[in-house]
């Protein structure tokens, strides 16, 4: 169970923290595109809306992406070897922005598309939109399994407790009856679950961290390979980093208290029972 927990957690913290990542990128560049139409030039389209950014407040640089970095973004669908002049492929441009400034897009598309019509801007809000949806869906997906598991882990602990109490039945009830406290009695219980939980989330937790160091080191081993690519372009290096290990750390711990609780919880319960019977 605390496998399945330290698995989960470590997915949504990676997946919490790449979308945040995507986002900061996103919110620090915009894109002009430039479509093809006859009789347009467009090394003169894409020199003009070059000035035209470089001249609006709150953008730092303004590169044009060349051709053959166009054919390059084109090749995972179009293949090696792609002519530009063969297909009237947009062109673009990439927009950085200033540290915590924010221009006016709304005048920097109107200055855009009076000066080429052709022309449009993408402030990428749509996929920043997106990209905060995802997370927090992924989030509260991560959120639901946990709490599931979590539950799965008391009633694993309820049953185990009640079965050990059954097999002790009437060592309890002597203890019982001859005066031993509730306490006493619930404390020798919960320290043998709690020893139990102990065990078995560090187990849980010291093979959910070997999960992930596994997969890093894989991914780090293929970042050459066009599936260590994709890999790395959705979730970075695949590291949980130090949220993720220090929440390993926590789940473990967590899982031993409630182990412990629990099973306290079941003992007296079911020393009350017996106290009315």
């Amino acid at each position: 169970m605390t496998f399945l927990v330290c698995i989960t957690f470590g997915a949504v913290s990676l997946v919490s923290d790449t979308a945040s990542a995507w986002k900061n990128d996103i919110a620090r560049e915009v894109t002009i595109q430039i479509r093809p139409e006859d009789g347009i030039n467009m090394q003169e389209a894409l020199i003009k809306a070059q000035e035209i950014a470089s001249g609006m407040k709150g953008i730092s640089s303004v590169t044009i992406i060349d051709e053959e970095e166009t054919a390059r973004l084109l090749e995972p669908w179009l293949g090696t070897g792609l002519s530009l002049d063969d297909l009237p492929v947009p062109r673009l441009l990439s927009v950085k922005l200033e540290t915590g400034e924010r221009p006016d897009f709304e005048e920097l598309r109107r200055q855009l598309v009076s000066a080429i019509p052709n022309s449009s801007l993408d402030d990428h809000q749509a996929w920043a939109d997106r990209l905060t949806t995802m997370a927090g869906a992924t989030v509260l997906i991560g959120v639901a399994i946990m709490a599931l598991v979590m539950s799965a882990t008391i009633l694993t602990v309820v049953f185990a407790t009640k079965g050990a109490m059954s097999s002790n039945q009437h060592i309890v009830e002597v203890l019982h009856f001859v005066g031993a406290r509730d306490n006493y009695v619930a404390n020798q219980f919960q320290h043998h679950f709690l020893m139990l939980g102990l065990k078995g989330g560090t187990i849980g937790g010291i093979l959910a961290i070997l999960v992930f160091l596994v997969i890093g080191y894989w991914t780090g081993q293929n970042i050459a390979t066009p599936e260590g690519d994709q890999i790395t372009a959705l979730f970075g290096t695949f590291s949980v980093g130090l949220t993720g290990y220090a929440g390993t750390v926590v789940i473990v711990i967590l899982v031993a208290f409630l182990t412990a609780l629990t099973s306290r919880k079941t003992v007296f319960n079911h020393l009350r029972a017996l106290e009315r019977n």
